[in-house]
């Protein structure tokens, strides 16, 4: 079976589950640290190169509704391929569209770190109870709001995002409301944005900031395996 995969989360899943299945992956997907083999690079996430992916004659190419735009999933589906389009908003949905996709869609056996990721996070106990807000951009600055895997990662931490109520899964707020919000903490994941100890702290002084792995945060996949004790040390070094 040939596979294109337009996210580096699902990449990384079906590298590690079945080695030699990719026939192309985006500019963005780089785990496993491995290597990817011989895929082919069909370009960025946002602007897949339609042309490529279907040279590459793929039996089936997995994207994600948020991650990619429906105009160049239209386009795919008109060049003949078929693509399964995942959702992902929450921890459930996660280990559900992976299953959808390794097992039903790709046919494999259910992958060994799929069980142990369950494991890990259905024995988590939240070690806090703390507020955050968690941008994702800046410039202008940008943050979780609703509906999203990575604040609902947080939440089974016990850190509670104070936008998870905006009507916005994304909105812009003004820094000077973001530092004024009175919460515990500020999270700042290395992606999208790549936040950093000497980008981003500053613009809150006097609030701690938890520094986190974008990958360990927002991506679902074999990393869902360690992001509890990763995600957990990041938000302990920062209290």
């Amino acid at each position: 079976m040939r596979v294109v995969s337009l996210v580096p989360s699902l990449t990384e899943a079906v590298a590690v589950s079945a080695p030699g299945l990719l026939a192309g992956v985006t500019d963005w997907c780089t785990h496993p640290a491995a290597g990817l083999g011989g895929a082919v690079r069909v370009g960025g996430t946002k602007n897949p190169d339609v042309r490529a992916v279907a040279e590459l004659r793929p039996d089936l190419v997995i994207a994600n509704e948020e991650e990619n735009r429906a105009p160049d999933l239209a386009a795919l589906r008109a060049a003949g391929l078929e693509v399964l389009v995942t959702e992902v908003r929450d921890l459930p949905q996660a280990f559900g569209e992976l299953d959808r996709v390794l097992v039903g869609a790709l046919g494999l056996e259910r992958p060994e770190w799929l069980d142990r990721a369950e494991e890990a996070w259905a024995a988590v106990e939240p070690a806090a109870d703390l507020t955050a807000f968690v941008p994702i951009w800046r410039r202008p600055w940008m943050v979780l709001g609703r509906d999203t895997f990575a604040g609902d990662l947080l939440a089974r931490l016990g850190v509670r995002n104070v936008h998870a109520g905006h009507p916005e899964r994304y909105p812009r707020v003004p820094v000077e409301e973001l530092a004024g919000s009175g919460c515990d903490l500020v999270v700042l994941p290395d992606e999208p944005y790549r936040f950093t100890a000497d980008d981003g702290p500053e613009a809150f002084p006097g609030l701690p900031a938890a520094l986190v792995s974008g990958r360990h945060l927002t991506w679902y996949g074999p990393s869902l395996v360690e992001a509890p004790r990763v995600l957990a040390a990041a938000v302990r070094a920062a209290r």
